[in-house]
């Protein structure tokens, strides 16, 4: 039987810049998945409802569309969705806090590890501006994909997963196949 501490992290060799192999512990998967699904149930408790994220960005574009031309939202139920009514702010929506939430617990996770560094994650045959390239085209693909699943991946796999919805298991297990079916042809960027 695995020890707490060495069950509870993980290593990973990564080639620094400076071409000489540095450690960098992780976190167990398992115990990140486990504690996800705490995090998970304990929404539908507190909440009412699951995790989600792409709701915040249709909330901002729906606000940011008002602002600038307020007759386009009007007679427009997608972002009347969003805006709601006029009584009370759009981000007043405990999905804002979700989205601050991971946004800070990412950055207390990265304080803690040793990790909040200003840096490119790439392979060395690979420059930084491709690599910013491919994150723009890669991130919009994901935003583009996530309405019209009417749904991000947290959203979807995660909370569609766990009320065993059948478009959420479809959009996991389409996840996997679209990343292990393109993994062949952007392989070479990091080795």
């Amino acid at each position: 039987m695995l020890k707490f501490k060495e069950w509870f992290s993980h290593h990973h060799e990564d080639n620094a810049m400076e071409g000489h192999i540095t450690q960098k512990h992780y976190t167990n998967p398992y115990l990140i998945g486990l504690l996800l699904g705490i995090v998970l149930l304990s929404t539908f408790l507190i909440m009412g409802r699951g995790l989600g994220a792409s709701g915040v960005l249709s909330t901002a574009v729906s606000v940011a569309v008002d602002k600038v031309a307020p007759s386009q939202t009007e007679n427009n139920d997608f972002y009347k969705g969003y805006l709601g009514d006029g009584t009370k702010n759009p981000f007043k929506d405990w999905l804002t806090f979700n989205i601050l939430g991971a946004v800070l617990g990412g950055f207390i996770s990265g304080a803690i590890s040793g990790r909040n560094k200003l840096m490119v994650e790439k392979g060395p045959r690979f420059s930084k501006g491709k690599r910013f390239l491919y994150a723009f085209i890669g991130g919009s693909l994901m935003g583009f994909g996530a309405k019209m699943a009417r749904g991000c991946t947290s959203g979807q796999a995660l909370t569609g997963g766990a009320m065993l919805s059948v478009g959420g298991w479809a959009f996991m297990i389409m996840v996997f196949v679209g990343a292990y079916g393109m993994a062949y042809f952007v392989r070479r960027q990091w080795t």
